[in-house]
């Protein structure tokens, strides 16, 4: 059995860094006198201290559940800390979320105290104090009242509590997946799960320390963010400032000047498409030197992979960073050192440019029910395409029983270790499918590994279908592909049990008005997504990028075009940007079975 490495436990793990870092800054928070108010690991134990003696006094005690619909912010780690110190368990739920889905978690948790972040929020939830009896209080964050989080601190000074030391082995996090397919699964993770997954991931990046500075945009709520940002920023001292909002990533970038993100390839892909387009748009001797910057960065690129170096390309190449890259950098706050990457693994002509320009991106690969990593890249061993090596201490395999073929580095990936989650919540037959007694996890993801260990993904089995002809078809790849187009913002692949592939297709209409004005055609995206020569355009833009990489057969035949974006409200996608497939398909059933006739 693994012997987890001390501290195994979050309180621990949190009390040993404020020992180390009291003086440094935890969080950079904009407030309307400072863009980068800082906030310091001292000052967060002190509230952390003070909510967790409120906790106890109020009788938060081992196996109760303590839950936050919030947003990162310094708060949610109080709480956090909080709770874990009175030996509770927490269960965050993002803000962006179905009501539905809020009530679900909350009674099936069953959460004890709620907190949230407002008025608005807590008006919506203060119903389910009558519907679920188990919910016995709701704090509000921004809030002076009675049962606000200031009032809560102020209890907590006249009844301090000494912090309970929890083992590696007891519940820490239930974090609930998005439902794909159903409602959703507690994920149920330890001290030790989380405790072990930071720290292997900190293991191999040894360049981070209490210098490094982030940008936190990926909501803690989900283990990637949680085990890949926050806990693991708080080992090493370092700080982290805080996203607005998707649409002002770019003022954040400047604002914060990070040197890390944690982060998905879609980000990327926005950013390079981003890069692209105002390069063509220039044109001139604009985009001359940009394509020179670019024929360098990949010359001298592929000279280190030979072992060689040219001295020729190297002064060309520095002279053309100065003048190119240094103004992409700067565009991404001008310190940025590296991200890490996951939830798909980042298209290689894209890894490729940012890493050209000095910014590598080193993809890993994981799931909640993993903590979440399972195999990351990092500077020492990196390779484009891959998802990184298995990290010390887990055992994975490629299980060929659930996919068949010949290939005998093709299958499904199971793995066992310290970050193997205890189970799902309440659901012991689902758990009983993908856990064996003797903790192997199916990850239900297909892949393979290299000759070096690196592992690939080639498909998701749930999600593969068969076509009429017996081929096999994962649409995810294909979607990915699609939606490395900059004209198009959603795509979804359809087939199963049908002669060929169709495919929805939201266009992206605001990259599009140039063209839509130049070929005078009809600005209302009704009208343009019936005009044969707006989705010609797109329908050929899709096939010639899908013929560089997928058989002819899983290339879509027909396309639907929508005017509705896929999104969190209208059910479509998850918190993590995955399609919700069931329902996209009850949406649009009748109009995809047109495509058939």
């Amino acid at each position: 059995m693994y012997t987890y490495e001390k501290p195994d436990n979050l309180v621990d793990w949190f009390e040993t860094s404020v020992s180390k870092f009291s003086s440094n800054t935890f969080f950079l928070v904009k407030t309307p006198e400072n863009p980068l108010f800082p906030i310091t690991y001292g000052e967060i134990s002190s509230r952390v201290d003070k909510v967790r003696g409120a906790l106890s006094h109020l009788g938060i005690k081992k196996g109760d559940a303590v839950g936050i619909i919030s947003k990162n912010r310094p708060e949610w780690v109080i709480v956090e800390f909080a709770v874990f110190g009175c030996g509770g368990h927490y269960i965050p739920m993002y803000e962006k979320e179905l009501y539905d889905t809020w009530k679900y978690i909350i009674k099936d948790g069953p959460v004890k105290f709620l907190f949230v972040p407002d008025q608005v929020i807590y008006d919506q939830v203060k119903g389910l104090l009558k519907e679920i009896p188990t919910l016995e209080k709701i704090f509000i964050i921004e809030s002076q009242g009675e049962n606000s989080l200031a009032a809560l601190e102020k209890l907590g000074e006249s009844h301090p509590a000494a912090s309970i030391k929890p083992n590696a082995e007891d519940l820490a996090v239930i974090i609930y997946t998005s439902g794909t397919t159903g409602e959703p699964k507690g994920v149920e993770l330890t001290h030790g799960n989380l405790t072990y997954c930071s720290r292997g991931g900190y293991n191999i990046y040894p360049e981070l320390n209490e210098t490094k500075t982030a940008l936190s945009m990926l909501p803690w709520a989900h283990s990637y963010a949680l085990s890949g940002e926050l806990h693991n920023w708080i080992q090493f001292g370092g700080a982290l400032g805080f996203m607005e909002d998707v649409t002002t990533l770019a003022d954040d970038l400047q604002r914060v000047k990070p040197l890390y993100l944690i982060s998905v390839p879609r980000v990327f892909n926005k950013i390079y498409n981003g890069i692209q387009t105002k390069m063509n748009d220039a044109g001139g001797l604009k985009k001359k030197l940009f394509d020179a910057a670019c024929a360098a960065g990949k010359k001298k690129r592929l000279l280190a992979q030979e072992g060689k170096s040219s001295v020729l390309t190297n002064i060309k190449f520095a002279i053309l960073d100065k003048l190119v890259f240094s103004k992409i950098r700067e565009a991404m706050g001008g310190r940025m050192e590296a991200s890490l990457t996951a939830s798909a693994a980042t298209n290689v002509e894209i890894a490729n440019f940012f890493y050209d320009i000095g910014t590598p991106i080193y993809d890993c690969y994981g799931l909640s029910e993993t903590s979440p990593a399972v195999t990351m890249n990092c500077s020492a061993a990196h390779r484009l395409g891959s998802l990184g090596k298995v990290l010390a201490g887990q055992e994975v395999k490629i299980d060929k029983s659930m996919t068949g073929g010949d290939d005998a580095y093709d299958g499904e990936i199971v793995v066992r270790g310290p970050n193997v989650m205890k189970g799902y919540h309440n659901k012991p037959e689902e758990t009983a499918q993908v856990l064996s007694k003797d903790g192997w996890f199916r990850t239900g993801d297909r892949g393979r590994f290299d000759d070096d260990g690196y592992l690939y993904i080639t498909g998701r089995i749930k999600e593969q279908y068969k076509l009429e002809n017996g081929k096999y078809v994962f649409p995810a790849s294909i979607e990915e592909e699609i939606k490395l187009i900059p004209s198009v913002a959603n795509a979804m692949v359809y087939g199963d049990g049908k002669e060929y592939n169709v495919c929805l297709i939201f266009p992206d209409f605001e990259y599009l008005k140039k063209y839509i004005a130049e070929n005078n055609l009809p600005s209302n995206p009704a009208m343009l997504v019936k005009d044969e020569k707006f989705t010609g355009m797109l329908e050929n833009q899709i096939k010639d990028q899908l013929k560089k990489t997928f058989g002819g057969y899983e290339i879509p035949r027909k396309f639907l075009f929508i005017t509705e974006d896929f999104t969190l409200e209208n059910g479509m996608l998850t918190q993590t940007m995955k399609l919700k497939r069931r329902n996209v398909l009850e949406q649009y059933e009748k109009d995809i079975l047109k495509l058939y006739k």
